[in-house]
């Protein structure tokens, strides 16, 4: 049995997991069939095969053919034969018909040994029976390598429905990134306003403290100790670095989006990663211009992780 070759659409990155493709086929014999190949998003490959039984090497050429054509998705392949509307030729079999005509002799026999009549059978009665005439090749399955010879552009339609979606799911991803950078940049440029405001909110901390303990009649902190722990507090709500992973992040999905092959896995964990510095962003955020920048960046990740999963 020949390889089904499959060239999948060049040039294209992003596939999506969704697609439909369907061909109808037919032989002189007046046999038909028709293909159909569908998929729907999967964590893996799981691949599904509906086809006629009794048909030698078909099933495992087609199955190695979805497999070259995807890595990733729910593939359901069907095949439907069908018998041409087109009325074939009349074919007798000649050895059923024998023992058809014998079998009736015997009976003939019987009958008049028991002396029982019998109206003999006519000749449209004999034709009727189970076997003796088919229509010319009705009876007979195709052939695999007549069926597979549709395949490969069966997948050529499938690979490039899916390649069109992922086009499109590909631009919602870099629009929905934009956005996030954009989001960022606006953080940072809200942080020297915050940033004053919490060294503002720590001085007059301090020096409620520091009255505090002067009317208590208590010891004078540690200047060295009060610096210390003032400069901890800073580096724990400083949000520097998770701006920088959030940028980082960004360019590592846009250089994801433009590889070639089955990046969809790699994208979701990169979602969790983006979201993961949206939350420690609103924990840390102490602004209300903050607070807001880190909830829309939660909800525009939260929609990319929805597109990130029809990604192959």
């Amino acid at each position: 049995m020949a390889a089904v070759t499959v060239n999948r659409t060049r040039g294209a990155a992003v596939r999506s997991m969704t697609g439909f493709a369907s061909r109808q086929g037919g032989d002189s014999a007046g046999r038909g069939w028709s293909w159909e190949v569908r998929s729907v998003n999967s964590r893996g490959l799981d691949l599904r095969l509906r086809l006629p039984e009794g048909i030698d090497g078909l099933e495992p050429a087609a199955r190695k053919a979805l497999t070259e054509v995807a890595s990733r998705g729910a593939l359901t392949l069907s095949l439907r034969l069908e018998r041409s509307a087109a009325p074939g030729a009349l074919r007798l079999d000649a050895d059923a018909l024998a023992g058809v005509l014998a079998a009736l002799a015997r009976v003939q026999e019987a009958a008049e040994a028991a002396d029982i009549a019998l109206a003999p059978p006519s000749a449209a009665e004999i034709l009727s029976l189970r076997g003796v005439v088919d229509s010319a090749g009705g009876a007979d399955l195709p052939e695999a390598a007549a069926l597979l010879a549709d395949l490969p552009a069966l997948l050529a339609d499938f690979d490039a429905m899916r390649t069109a979606e992922g086009a499109a799911l590909a631009t919602v991803l870099e629009g929905q990134l934009a956005r996030v950078a954009g989001l960022v940049d606006e953080a940072a440029a809200a942080l020297p306003e915050r940033e004053a405001r919490l060294a503002e909110t720590l001085a007059a901390g301090v020096e409620r403290l520091l009255r505090t303990l002067g009317n208590a009649g208590g010891p004078a902190p540690d200047p060295a100790r009060l610096e210390q722990e003032l400069a901890l507090i800073l580096v724990k709500s400083d949000i520097a670095e998770e701006l920088d992973r959030l940028r980082a992040h960004v360019a590592a999905a846009r250089a994801m989006l433009a590889e070639a092959g089955a990046v969809g896995r790699k994208l979701d964990f990169l979602m969790q990663e983006f979201n993961r510095e949206a939350n420690t962003l609103c924990a840390k955020a102490q602004s209300g211009a903050l607070t807001r920048i880190g909830l829309d960046l939660k909800a525009v990740i939260d929609q990319m992780r929805e597109q990130v999963q029809n990604v192959e």
